[in-house]
């Protein structure tokens, strides 16, 4: 279970974010639209991706 991945995929721009949500996009790895990172599936991680579910796609890895 230590090894579940998720991807996470930038699909919005962050620009018109509000500050908090634009360093969550950054602090996930994610700088341009459209790239992908593999990510631990953890709580913190899933918490993150909860703040910008908007922004971004999930997809189990």
């Amino acid at each position: 279970m230590a090894d579940k991945k998720i991807k996470v995929t930038l699909v919005k721009s962050p620009i018109g974010a509000i500050p908090k949500h634009r360093a969550t996009v950054t602090a996930l790895g994610l700088k341009k639209v459209n790239k992908t990172v593999e990510l631990p599936d953890n709580d913190a991680v899933r918490g993150m991706v909860n703040q910008v579910k908007h922004l971004v796609k999930v997809e189990e890895a």
